[in-house]
């Protein structure tokens, strides 16, 4: 039964795709009578009228319609999985489509995709640079980079986390040197803070963590509220207040000295970073090759470390 169902399937789908019984035959190398009966057994076994017909023409029916949607994607599915299976290579080739947040996208990916691209010369990317969610099936993405949460995710997406961001407190030498470095909670909390704006537009407070370790959100004396985080590295750069930021976002302003840590010690860790990607393309040899690549994406744990390390170079 089930062999006759898949059957069933391809004379309906040809013909949809041909627009009649006697085109669908022919690309098939089947008689239109052959076909005719496929759809109307089809019909009968699913209870649903599928196609219109008239004399010169077949219309899809609202039930057809969505039938055929369905179809078409399991046909889609069961070639991709014959491909990788049929494949006797392992080079990476073909269309690749990568989605990414656009800061991260341009600071964390775009410097472990250059090299990726250079490494596999067959592949042809395609990278969408959106803070919005992406759908996956619906935009044909063959693997996303989200920042955030990830949980409960459907049987059909698989995901692999990275890390965590690390979130600092941070301002200029100028403004420090102005209105002097806090030493504890309390202080920071009375500095002027050079905010996120949400899209609804309230102003992201800050996110502390208290003495037995948990995270506090809390508001702060708000300078400045910017819906963009490039310009709200700019605004903290050029000493109009502090802000709080993840490292991988001011790597450089924090290596080149423009902006300077405050108080480590009470900054909780920030959102997660993972890969997700549709289980079904993980056989492919291009996502294999491009999840392999992007498990090395940095999410800016080390930066911290790295200055550390700079400055006691420097006091040899």
């Amino acid at each position: 039964m089930h062999d006759q169902r898949l059957k069933d399937i391809v004379p309906f789908v040809a013909s949809v795709e041909c627009g009649s019984f006697a085109a669908a035959a022919e690309r098939l190398h089947v008689t239109g009578s052959a076909i005719s009966k496929s759809v109307s057994r089809l019909e009968r076994r699913l209870g649903s009228q599928l196609l219109e017909r008239t004399t010169r023409s077949l219309a899809l029916t609202d039930a057809g319609q969505a039938y055929y949607q369905t179809c078409t994607r399991i046909m889609e599915e069961l070639l991709e999985a014959e491909a990788v299976l049929a494949a006797q290579r392992t080079i990476p080739a073909g269309r690749l489509r990568l989605a990414a947040p656009t800061t991260y996208g341009r600071l964390g990916v775009m410097p472990v995709l250059l090299p990726f691209c250079q490494r596999h010369p067959e592949l042809e990317i395609s990278m969408a640079f959106s803070d919005r969610f992406v759908d996956l099936f619906e935009e044909g993405i063959d693997v996303a980079v989200r920042i955030g949460h990830a949980a409960d995710l459907p049987a059909s997406v698989g995901s692999r986390l990275l890390g965590r961001e690390k979130m600092v407190f941070c301002a200029s030498p100028g403004y420090l040197a102005q209105y002097g470095q806090p030493t504890n909670r309390a202080e920071l909390l009375q500095h002027k803070a050079i905010l996120y704006e949400r899209v609804d537009g309230s102003a992201k407070p800050w996110l502390l963590t208290t003495e037995d370790g948990h995270a506090d959100w809390c508001e702060a004396p708000c300078r400045m509220a910017l819906g963009d985080v490039d310009a709200q590295v700019q605004a903290v750069c050029a000493g109009l207040g502090i802000g709080q930021m993840p490292t991988w976002l001011i790597r450089q302003q924090l290596k080149s000295g423009e902006l300077c840590v405050i108080l480590p010690g009470i900054q909780p860790d920030g959102l997660a970073l993972n890969l997700v990607w549709p289980r079904r393309k993980q056989l492919l040899p291009k996502v294999d090759a491009l999840l392999a690549a992007l498990n090395n994406l940095d999410i800016g744990a080390s930066v911290l470390a790295e200055i550390a390390g700079q400055r006691e170079s420097g006091k040899e």
